[in-house]
């Protein structure tokens, strides 16, 4: 067992949407650390004051990160111990959490990563499809080299996850079924372990069809079947 006080900066893993997911190891590391560093601090603050947790908050984001990160490593190397969380999920996972733990291990600083909720690990096991191999796609590019993108994964034969904004999902749907085949099987899990959490399974043509019909709103993981021989 990593002994607590020795580590410099933790990973900690925050709920997708029910807040009762998080672990009774997280909310003492966040107890612990001197420094919350917090993707969004307002949404962070609401798991904080649920859980009656009362500890420095600073923003770490996307638009910060480089500017902020040689002050935290210093801060860091000076005794400071710190917790990075995200909105929702295990920082580094399609957010700029990787930079600073690239930065904290290259000063040789420790860094520990407690286990915990990641939203494409339920809709892989919701969408029945193939889970012992399978790739992480993440985020696909908006414009400049999706096609690109698309046309290399058409042979991927192991089972593809996806993240997508809600208003850009029909357009990703219509693009999967011109580049995958409307046949190729598909899940799209929307608002995981939230009440309105909805997962619809068929083909690219079925779900594609479901969700023209309807306004699509929350956080969104696709989960495409793998490419396989005629």
């Amino acid at each position: 067992m990593t002994d607590q006080h020795s580590v410099n900066l933790f990973i900690v893993p925050t709920p997708i949407g029910n807040l009762a997911d998080i672990t009774l190891r997280a909310l003492d590391v966040l107890k612990s650390v001197d420094v919350i560093l917090a993707e969004d601090t307002r949404t962070s603050g609401v798991l904080l004051k649920h859980y009656t947790i009362v500890k420095p908050l600073q923003s770490f984001h996307n638009f910060n990160e480089h500017k902020v990160l040689g002050t935290l490593i210093e801060r860091m190397k000076n005794g400071e111990r710190m917790a990075l969380i995200s909105d929702a999920g295990t920082p580094g996972i399609s957010d700029p959490g990787f930079l600073i733990i690239r930065a904290c291990l290259q000063a040789g600083l420790r860094v520990e990563c407690l286990p915990g909720p990641t939203a494409f690990v339920p809709a892989l096991v919701k969408s029945g499809l193939p889970s012992d191999r399978f790739v992480f796609e993440g985020f696909l590019p908006h414009k400049k080299g999706r096609q690109t993108a698309l046309k290399n994964l058409a042979t991927e034969q192991r089972t593809m996850i996806f993240y997508e904004s809600p208003h850009r999902l029909v357009k990703a749907l219509e693009q999967f079924k011109e580049f995958f085949g409307a046949e190729r099987p598909v899940s799209v899990s929307r608002e995981l372990t939230k009440k309105i959490e909805e997962t619809v399974n068929g083909s690219v043509e079925e779900v594609l069809t479901y969700f023209q019909s309807k306004e699509v709103k929350g956080e969104i993981v696709i989960v495409l079947g793998g490419y396989s021989e005629p």
